[in-house]
């Protein structure tokens, strides 16, 4: 069962909004057996939004699609799909009364143009919105199913959740899809792949193998399909064990998880605590780090110290030192990373001082020189990098290069 998934709206196309939308909804598809095949965003022209119409039609058996459904003259998507299915209009009931009840709930007055949102193409099976005006509409055509939902995220989620999903298990026998994915860091994709070739090529044809780099990881991603969905995951299991022996030394965990997620569970059943002492990266460890609920139990905190001042006052980093070898050096990362240790009371410390960039360098720190340090209260481990000019990109992988390093330093004292 192959599902093809379109996204309506110009504020997609102009990197207005980012469209959260199509991810979210591939990841359902995924979890009940459906394959998605493609992914399209187009504008708001009928002509265009036709095209991708008629394309998705000889693609997938269930195309999906977002957006152009408000009130507004812009919204085109209901008279283009009327269009295309060669459809007249009907006022629906239902949904005209979902939208007087949302206006009534909120006190305002109901215009024209909120109750032709529910005058729908008279072919389609209308499936009512709870969560907005905009109805959902549901058409067949050449035993292809066609779905069209609100662009707002929420209402989307409600609908596919509550009305869509349900209905595609129930009409369809669906197999099973199992993933299986191995987080690993340390170690480059191609070095990774010539580690792992023989296990990958003896997989056999139903179970795939993908490489996500990103920043220093490289997520392995088994996936499998078939009819009975115990009999895949234990194959899969197989196979990923295998994997798992073999780059052993280079595997954080085996989840699908974030890097920085992996570590808190770590530290937190251990017991242990962790600060952090941020430069160049100003503040962006602890955002990775403070986005995962539950966090608190090892995070207890940190400082974002640009100034020499605050460096010296909020980390205990010796005036000499910053004098003598400049904030970008190993011994004043060292000391702002002990420094955290010794003034937050935790177990292990990160920190970080760098030039991101794009000006600041100097010949012998260049933009993108950056020192790390990573503290226990028995060793701290400090080491320089040498990225690119690029600011954004500098703090990302001073973040990802911390967090790596913080983990081969737990593995090697805890």
């Amino acid at each position: 069962m192959l599902a093809e998934i379109i996204t309506i709206g110009d504020e997609i196309l102009i990197g207005q909004i980012v469209d959260t939308n199509s991810a979210w909804m591939a990841k359902q598809l995924n979890l009940i057996g459906v394959s998605v095949k493609q992914i399209t965003s187009v504008s708001d022209e009928e002509q265009h939004i036709l095209e991708a119409l008629a394309q998705a039609e000889k693609r997938a058996d269930i195309i999906l699609i977002t957006g152009g459904l408000g009130p507004t003259k812009d919204d085109i998507t209901k008279k283009t799909l009327a269009k295309y299915f060669n459809m007249g209009f009907r006022n629906d009931a239902g949904a005209l009364e979902m939208v007087r009840q949302i206006f009534e709930k909120f006190k305002r007055p109901l215009l024209d143009v909120n109750i032709q949102q529910a005058d729908v193409p008279d072919g389609c099976e209308v499936i009512v919105n709870r969560n907005g005006t905009a109805p959902c509409m549901w058409f067949e055509q050449n035993d292809r199913i066609f779905v069209s939902m609100p662009g707002v995220p929420y209402e989307m989620m409600y609908l596919m959740d509550d009305e869509i999903l349900p209905r595609i298990t129930s009409r369809f026998k669906l197999p099973a899809i199992v993933h299986k994915t191995i987080l690993t860091a340390s170690i480059g994709e191609s070095f990774l792949a010539k580690e792992i070739e023989e296990i990958e090529d003896s997989l056999p044809a139903h179970i795939k193998l993908a490489y996500l780099p990103k920043l220093g990881q490289v997520r392995l991603r088994l996936s499998a399909k078939g009819d009975n969905e115990t009999d895949i995951k234990t194959e899969v299991e197989v196979y990923a064990k295998k994997i798992i022996a073999k780059v052993s030394k280079f595997v954080v965990i085996d989840e699908d998880i974030a890097l920085e997620k992996a570590i808190l569970n770590i530290m937190k059943e251990k017991g242990l605590t962790l600060s952090t002492a941020e430069s160049c990266t100003g503040g962006y460890i602890a955002h990775l780090i403070t986005q995962h609920p539950g966090c608190s139990s090892v995070y207890w905190g940190g400082a974002v110290a640009y100034a020499y001042e605050l460096k010296e006052s909020i980390l205990g980093v010796k005036e000499n030192t910053l004098t003598t070898f400049g904030a970008v050096s190993e011994q004043t990362v060292t000391e702002m990373a002990e420094g955290a240790i010794k003034h937050f009371k935790t177990d292990y410390s990160i920190a970080v001082s760098g030039i991101a960039g794009p000006d600041g360098g100097t010949e012998d720190k260049p933009v993108g020189t950056v020192w790390i340090a990573i503290s226990s209260k028995h060793k701290t481990v400090a080491k320089v990098f040498n990225f690119s000019n690029k600011r954004i990109q500098n703090i990302e992988r001073s973040a990802a290069s911390a967090l790596t390093m913080l983990l081969n330093l737990l593995k090697e004292t805890v």
